[in-house]
């Protein structure tokens, strides 16, 4: 990743014009009517055409003291004790609002796509797309297809990788259990056991807080020149910092100073990363306390959302979100927007994939129902639950049990769906299982054919 250019020091252009009122006034005026919906950081401001009559520092110091006026601080502070705070331009509010009205709404498609049980089987799916992505985002390595069956049929991970995703996994399952309880240190500490259990290079150090006062052993966030993008606050004050970031995150609706419910939880999520409390595994944490916040706070869409392979596609703005608000005094506007936008599309692709299944579902039935295929009542239920859900499995002791026929009878069903390319046989430990081919509808209209 190339490292943001770090904006010129303010008290540097302060000092520059000082003494020059009339150049000042014509820099604050030049600026005054300038759209600042973007809410450019300096790094992309300074390709940018400035105002005529100025120049590229003088609109960065002119947007400065614009934004300062419009500034909402936190209770939570940088080292240094300056307090990080926050700006919501248009862009920003149009999000929040867009998002805490998707979040916290319903779903409007078909009862079989959105029932109890669909909705169930997509949370699981959800649950094991962020799991991957968040893990991925840590250097985890291993294909999709591989990581879904060592969930879905609880195989033992076969490395650190596949280690790091069931972790995730677990730790998503856990949130999703305490997300209607407080946040507290110790809370905080299981959810990093959960996440870095037998991925650390110390293993003892999984749910502990660094306590390693030597400044030599606390992380340091370097670029690819070595230079020191980020450096954690002392150890001594760390457990100090995550209570103040418990009861910021327990904070109600009517606490003062008001912080909208969704900047909280995204605040609570840069500042697991910018406090990095433990030695490793702090970006998982991060994100899993992001999704602890918002179902706490009643955005239960949230737990549908794979924020994560959003965040996978583009690691370097992921990075740069961090970077931007670091090198802007604590602005945690940048970080904001950026993540506002993942959220947009995690909620988009979820629409996309909703109306998709509804569609599939429908062709499937009518090629179930109304085509010459042949199946009996069984096989309907059959391929019908695995168009809904890829991921499912069958085994002839499962099909059996649901449908009170005889192994024999169960059996005869899986190989004839296998045999007509609907269902693909392995292995789990001991015994056969069937899985669903990826195009389900295609096999279907396949088979409908005759081809």
């Amino acid at each position: 990743m190339k490292t943001p250019m770090p904006p010129p020091p303010l008290p540097t252009l302060m000092e520059e014009v000082k003494e020059d009122m009339p150049r000042l006034i014509r820099i604050l005026d030049g600026v005054a009517t300038t759209d600042d919906d973007e809410y450019l950081c300096w790094d992309k401001l300074r390709y940018k055409e400035p105002p005529e009559g100025l120049t590229h520092e003088e609109w960065w110091m002119g947007l400065k003291f614009k934004r300062r006026t419009s500034l909402r601080q936190l209770p939570l502070e940088m080292i240094g004790s300056r307090p990080f705070a926050y700006a919501l331009p248009d862009k920003v509010l149009r999000e929040l609002d867009y998002v805490s009205q998707r979040a916290s709404g319903q779903i409007a498609l078909p009862e079989e796509v959105v029932s109890k049980t669909s909705r169930d089987r997509y949370v699981i799916q959800s649950l094991i797309e962020e799991a991957i992505s968040s893990s991925q985002l840590e250097g985890a390595s291993t294909t999709r297809r591989e990581a879904k069956r060592m969930i879905a049929y609880g195989e033992a991970p076969k490395d650190r990788s596949q280690q790091m995703i069931l972790n995730n996994y677990r730790a998503m399952q856990r949130i999703r259990e305490i997300s209607h309880l407080p946040f507290t240190p110790e809370r905080l500490c299981e959810v990093h056991r959960i996440v870095t259990e037998k991925t650390l290079n110390n293993p003892t150090s999984a749910g502990r807080m660094q306590s390693n006062p030597d400044p030599a052993d606390r992380v340091k966030i370097l670029d690819e020149e070595d230079r020191l993008l980020h450096q954690p606050p002392p150890v001594a004050e760390l457990p100090e910092r995550m209570q103040r970031l418990c009861d910021f995150a327990n904070a109600g609706i009517d606490s003062t100073p008001y912080v909208p419910p969704v900047v909280r939880a995204l605040t609570i999520h840069f500042m697991m990363g910018y406090d990095h409390y433990f030695e490793d595994g702090n970006g998982r944490t991060a994100r899993a306390l992001f999704y602890w916040s918002m179902l706490k706070q009643g955005f239960w869409l949230t737990e549908h959302l794979a924020i994560s392979l959003i965040l996978n596609e583009a690691p370097a703005q992921y990075a740069r979100s961090f970077i931007y608000t670091e090198q802007d005094d604590g602005d945690l506007t940048y970080f904001l927007i950026y993540h506002l936008d993942v959220i947009r599309r995690a909620l988009d692709s979820l629409d996309k994939y909703l109306h998709r299944k509804t569609i599939e579902l429908q062709r499937a039935r009518s090629l179930l129902v109304g085509g010459p295929t042949g199946f009996n009542h069984r096989q309907v239920a059959l391929v019908q639950s695995a168009t809904r859900d890829p991921s499912n499995y069958y085994t002839a002791e499962s099909h059996m049990n649901y449908h009170a026929v005889s192994k024999q009878t169960a059996r005869n069903d899986l190989y004839d769906l296998e045999a007509r390319g609907l269902l693909e046989r392995t292995k789990i430990g001991r015994q056969f299982a069937w899985i669903p081919r990826a195009d389900m509808v295609k096999a279907l209209e396949e088979v409908a054919s005759g081809s």
